[in-house]
């Protein structure tokens, strides 16, 4: 079986988090973003992948190259500009042959639902998957009469259900024929929803409803939903090295070549990845990602967080709900609040406006090589951007500029 992914995107909304890393190689529950789909579709049956770059597209060659340590065969396309979602698929126009999956790669769908939309894919004609949402003004709003799809609406004002397109399908070589009659919409793409109202005047579109997860990961802090969603089912590895005195409860990996230290208390579920140096007298809790060679030191808390390779949180700080970059360093008694006094949503700055994240408890969204100097404080729903510098004792908030420096 064959598969298509879609991952050329610069991944805007996720910066300053992809200023210096592709999307696809963000990290959560201790794999990057993207290897967690390939995973999954390896496990579905699907043994050839056509992945769709750009953005920093070197680099994800680089990584997975031909996909054979993940037992799949990886193809790269480059969608050289990006006019789309129905442009992005007709890149593989006279490549992939017979039917096939097509999946967007920014969005996270359960090991189980993969393989029940390569069972339905196995069946022939053409598949969407569909999941049910609180807010669908977001998204493509499907309208479904007995199983199948009748009309497609992109970010309808008034939805007229609470269905959405998944971004996950099962298509025909039809999709190409109908892909090339597609014309720019008024926003000047060319839209896959316009394309499949297309297909739906002509042949059903089977629909899927998802069963287990599914999340649009498009924005920081869903990094965070996604790390605690693909965490739950991680099982307990101990390949490191664990000091007498250290505590390991529940589901915790610990790489090899990592180090916990005694008086290290660690609540599952909880990735440490290879190189990283934990404790002594520690504490981390659940739904903590920690990447390559990442220091965590005496009496430091970490909770649900992501903090990239190279990182070092080393003396006396609080981190809460955050995702750091790599190669940060916090100085010591640098805190990260997480709780707004009147128990609100957290509102987050971005592009000029207050853009409301709604969490209850939400931390810092730091870039990489970010230093704080002792006693820093920061903000909840604060955004640092990459190489800024947070000075002894300063109050970092807001949206601060990438080489800024906050005294």
């Amino acid at each position: 079986m064959k598969a298509m992914v879609l991952a050329a995107g610069e991944g805007t909304r996720l910066r300053p988090l992809t200023s210096n890393i592709p999307k696809p190689l963000l990290m959560l529950a201790g794999k990057p973003y993207l290897q967690h789909l390939f995973e999954g579709l390896r496990d579905a049956g699907v043994d050839e992948i056509y992945l769709l770059v750009g953005w920093k597209a070197n680099r994800v060659r680089e990584h997975f190259g031909d996909g054979s340590a993940l037992g799949v065969k990886i193809h790269y396309l480059e969608q050289k500009e990006r006019k789309g979602t129905a442009h992005a698929v007709g890149v593989a126009d006279g490549v992939i042959k017979g039917n096939f999956l097509c999946i967007n790669g920014d969005v996270l769908l359960s090991a189980q639902d993969i393989k029940a939309l390569a069972e339905e894919a196995c069946k022939g004609g053409n598949v969407m998957a569909v999941a049910q949402v609180s807010d669908p003004t977001r998204f493509g709003v499907v309208e479904e009469e007995s199983g199948r799809m009748r009309r497609i609406h992109e970010k309808p004002k008034v939805p007229p259900t609470d269905l959405v397109n998944a971004g996950a399908f099962a298509f025909t070589p039809r999709i190409f024929e109908l892909i090339r009659q597609t014309g720019l919409s008024p926003r000047g793409e060319y839209e896959i929803t316009d394309t499949l109202n297309m297909l739906c005047a002509e042949e059903e579109l089977r629909l899927l409803r998802l069963q287990d997860y599914w999340l649009d990961v498009g924005l920081p802090w869903d990094l965070l939903k996604a790390n605690e969603l693909l965490m739950r089912a991680q099982e307990r590895r101990i390949d490191g090295t664990v000091e007498e005195g250290a505590h390991l409860l529940g589901n915790v990996i610990v790489e090899k070549g990592a180090r916990v230290r005694s008086g290290a208390y660690i609540e599952g579920p909880v990735y440490i990845s290879e190189g990283c140096d934990i404790g002594p007298n520690c504490y981390i809790r659940p739904s903590t990602c920690l990447g390559k060679g990442v220091r965590i030191g005496a009496s430091v808390d970490v909770k649900n967080s992501i903090i990239m390779a190279g990182t070092h949180i080393p003396h006396h700080n609080y981190v809460g709900d955050s995702v750091i970059g790599e190669r940060c360093n916090l100085g010591a008694g640098t805190k990260v609040a997480n709780l707004r006094f009147d128990n609100r949503p957290i509102r987050v700055s971005m592009k000029g406006e207050k853009v409301d994240s709604g969490l209850r408890k939400l931390g810092v969204i730091m870039g990489d090589d970010v230093k704080t100097g002792i006693n820093a404080m920061i903000e909840p729903g604060t955004i640092i951007w990459e190489r800024s510098i947070i000075g002894v004792g300063a109050i970092a908030k807001g949206s601060i500029a990438p080489d800024s420096k906050v005294d």
